[in-house]
């Protein structure tokens, strides 16, 4: 039997409040345990929680750039359920009524767009963290999360395989980076997805039984997760099982999921209107305020890639996957107003030179401006693609600005005429059976020609003025 996977994703994103959502104690990262959790926090007798403005500030953002309903009127309510890292016994939440309904965002998945829609995306508080580490057996409580404002962004289950998963979560991650309303951190925990996965039988539109898998925080663990648990489910019904609704973790060492708990239902919740916060009121004027703030998105960066600068959709899809890298690109542009050139080498070099040295783009040893100046060398012929790829290196190690690296190495193309009708003549001279073997027909032997040339030349002859010269001297 050929099954069909169905995912959904949740997706926890940290706002980027210097407060927490509900006490004004700190969000910052790293401090002791427990130094940043106040009274509010820790749910001390009489204490009354107070909304950040800016967390709701950046849930609008967020609604508008994915072309949601921002709710009017929204409601938080005090979720329940009893673990130790949560000091209340209850979360604050939105359930039926949250800030934001509906939206969708565009995937690219092997060079094919598609559109996964949102169910909603609504505004909560964190909570604490157990640490399990160096306490002899026993478990610490760490609070200095608790009252940390996410925004939960949930997916209907649009996505049929892991990797249109894994593309979605990109998309999502680059989004909330581009409006600023979280840094994406994920190994701090700042972006951290749970995907729903069930499959069903080819054709059938009634859904499978699904399980949540908890707290994935890495592109290549939430690929890695899904493709184990659709084994997992497809190898239980094919084996007369049943698959039970549960929540699961991964197990990144073992490359599995393994059972947590029973999934609960919204109502083990026992949700209800939280009696110390007002409905959460919007109006059209603050809405329309942070509209006009909202930066030019990820999507309508990419169609302006591909109409003013002239690129393909998956270089546009490239380039503006994180907003430093399409800055990074624009700045290049600007200085050396060449977009394919420019393309090609931020995507190939630049990238690659990264990728090869765990690095981001914001730690580039090679600035928009110093690139630039290496394109413009090749642009007027100073230097070949070839020589530039030399040049490059030298500038990534230190070795100073393109200019000075020609002029130091002796790297200056040969684009003097005579001088390369001298070498060609020479090299045919030395050559007579090729150029007989040449002219009777063996047109592949032009590669030798220009080899020898470049042989030569050190590789610094101007590779077109070469072509035409030594295309010209061997018809004769």
């Amino acid at each position: 039997m050929q099954w069909e996977v169905v995912i959904g994703l949740e997706v926890h994103a940290q706002l980027s409040t210097d407060s927490k959502i509900f006490s004004g104690a700190s969000t910052a990262f790293g401090a002791a345990p427990n130094a940043q959790a106040c009274a509010v926090d820790i749910a001390l007798p009489g204490v009354l929680p107070v909304l950040n403005r800016g967390a709701v500030e950046r849930a609008i953002r967020f609604g508008l750039a994915v072309g949601a309903e921002v709710r009017r009127r929204s409601v938080f309510s005090r979720k329940n359920y009893f673990y130790p890292d949560l000091p209340k016994g209850y979360q604050i939440s939105q359930f039926d009524l949250p800030v934001v309904l509906g939206g969708e965002i565009e995937i690219f998945v092997e060079g094919t767009e598609k559109t996964v829609r949102l169910t909603r995306a609504h505004l909560e508080e964190d909570a604490g963290k157990s640490l399990h580490e160096d306490f002899h057996g026993m478990t610490g409580i760490d609070l200095n999360r608790a009252g940390t404002p996410l925004l939960e962004i949930v997916s209907e289950p649009d996505m049929r395989s892991s990797k249109e998963a894994v593309a979605y979560a990109k998309e999502l991650h680059s989004l909330v980076r581009y409006l600023d309303i979280c840094d994406g951190n994920m190994q701090e925990g700042s972006f951290r997805c749970d995907a729903n996965v069930s499959v069903r039988p080819m054709g059938s539109e009634k859904f499978g039984t699904r399980c949540e898998i908890k707290n994935l925080n890495s592109f290549r663990f939430l690929e890695r997760a899904i493709e184990y648990e659709v084994s997992r489910q497809i190898e239980v019904i094919e084996s007369g099982g049943i698959i039970r609704q549960e929540t699961r973790l991964y197990d990144s060492v073992k490359d599995e999921t393994r059972s947590m708990r029973s999934k609960e239902e919204a109502h083990d919740y026992r949700y209800f209107p939280d009696p110390d916060l007002l409905p959460l009121e919007i109006s059209e004027a603050w809405i329309e305020k942070v509209r006009i703030s909202l930066p030019e998105l990820p999507h309508a960066k990419r169609s302006r890639y591909v109409s003013d600068f002239g690129l393909s959709a998956y270089d546009a899809q490239v380039l503006t996957s994180s907003k430093e890298l399409a800055f990074y690109f624009e700045e290049v542009v600007r200085l050396c107003p060449d977009p394919k050139l420019c393309a090609n080498w931020v995507m190939v070099e630049i990238s690659g030179w990264l990728n090869k040295g765990g690095m981001e783009i914001s730690q580039c040893p090679i600035s928009s401006a110093s690139l630039a100046g290496l394109l413009r060398r090749i642009g007027d012929g100073t230097i070949s693609g070839k020589i530039a790829k030399e040049v490059f290196e030298a500038m990534w190690n230190g070795e100073g600005e393109a200019d000075a690296v020609i002029e130091s190495r002796g790297l200056k193309q040969i684009s003097d005429s005579g001088e390369l009708e001298k070498i060609v003549e020479e090299i045919l001279a030395n050559n007579p059976s090729q150029v007989s073997d040449y002219r009777a027909g063996r047109d592949k032997l032009f590669a030798f020609f220009v080899g020898q040339a470049m042989k030569a030349t050190r590789g610094q002859a101007n590779p077109a003025q070469l072509s035409e010269i030594l295309k010209r001297k061997l018809s004769g």
